[in-house]
């Protein structure tokens, strides 16, 4: 297949190119806008593991990998709609992999409309360019942070999520909502993935664990909120990249149009646990300044994964000491570089 995949200089879109690259039946053309919520040059050493070497004067057309041969990267904002149709014209995609967003929930405390360009206006204009160059085949980001403060022990997608308490997880159910809608009138498949506190290796350091892990290197605090008092469905990269490697290989011929997935590890972890297992791992002690639960945060997450493992087999096999070793590995040479 030819697999468009949006956000690639991203943490899940690195992996899944990583992935996808190796298979040479696939031709990958990955996207990414490389925009500044965090440091770009996280983002630049992604692109550099894919073969793409960039810089600050990034080229608006396709650039070839020197690693992968079926590999392409292009530099091009979802919001830009004339950009992305011409793209979707001179290509001829068989799948769509969308997980291109701006991300974060404190941060659309601040900036609300970078969450409504991204996360709407950019997928509207990916539905439209499906809808007029028959594409009918979109796997996007969902999130769990449509679930709310549920007070359900455990999250089923067949649960109510009409009460975001954020405007990400807003936004995040404005696109089932608008996948829905267009797998109805255009018959377009569509399945939405709510993933579930992801970590790994090029993990995204607004996120608790590369915060965690360099206040411990550094000897620095670290905010803790709702005084530790949070449990989190922590999932390891690898295990998600699984889960969207199998939906790929097993549900989009067939079946309903509109699907939701949970994808998860199923085994929620106490935010306190997390972080003493970093600290055996790192072999140090934090500092820990204990805070009030944070504006549109949750208390707990906990996926219900059975329709994705009855559906494809889909079985998260990393342990959260096996998972924590092998992201930490990562973070310590990477860290060693930057310093």
């Amino acid at each position: 297949m030819k697999i468009l995949i949006t956000g690639v200089a991203g943490f899940i879109g690195h992996h899944l190119v990583m992935e996808l690259a190796r298979s040479p039946e696939h031709k990958i053309i990955g996207l990414d806008n490389i925009n500044n919520y965090y440091d770009k040059q996280l983002k630049y050493d992604r692109l550099a593991e894919q073969g793409i070497t960039v810089s600050n004067e990034v080229p608006t057309e396709l650039i070839c990998s020197i690693k992968y041969e079926n590999y392409q990267f292009i530099k091009l904002d979802l919001t830009d709609k004339i950009a992305l149709e011409n793209l979707f014209k001179d290509q001829s995609f068989d799948l769509i992999c969308n997980l291109a967003a701006q991300a974060g929930v404190r941060y659309s405390l601040d900036n609300p409309d970078s969450y409504i360009q991204s996360n709407i206006v950019g997928f509207v204009n990916l539905l439209e360019c499906c809808r007029h160059y028959n594409v009918n085949k979109l796997i996007y980001a969902s999130s769990s942070s449509v679930y709310g403060n549920s007070q359900k022990e455990i999250f089923r997608t067949t649960d109510f999520v009409d009460a975001p308490v954020s405007l990400y997880a807003a936004t995040k159910k404005s696109n089932e909502l608008l996948a829905h809608s267009y797998s109805h009138l255009y018959g377009i498949k569509t399945i939405g993935l709510r993933f579930f506190t992801v970590y790994g290796s090029w993990g995204r350091p607004d996120m608790a664990p590369i915060l965690f892990a360099k206040a411990i290197l550094e000897n620095q605090p670290i905010k803790v909120f709702n005084y530790g008092n949070l449990e989190r469905d922590f999932t390891h990269i690898s295990d998600i990249i699984n889960g969207i490697v199998l939906l790929i290989n097993n549900c989009l011929n067939g079946g309903n149009n509109y699907r939701i997935f949970n994808i998860g590890n199923s085994q929620p972890i106490k935010l306190m646990d997390f972080i003493a297992a970093m600290e055996v791992s790192l072999g140090k002690t934090v500092i820990k300044d204990f805070l009030p639960m944070q504006a549109g945060d949750v208390y707990k997450t906990y996926a219900d994964i059975s329709e994705l493992v009855n559906e494809t087999g889909y079985k998260p096999l990393m342990s959260i000491q096996d998972g924590l070793q092998e992201f930490l590995g990562w973070f310590t040479s990477y860290y060693e570089r930057l310093v």
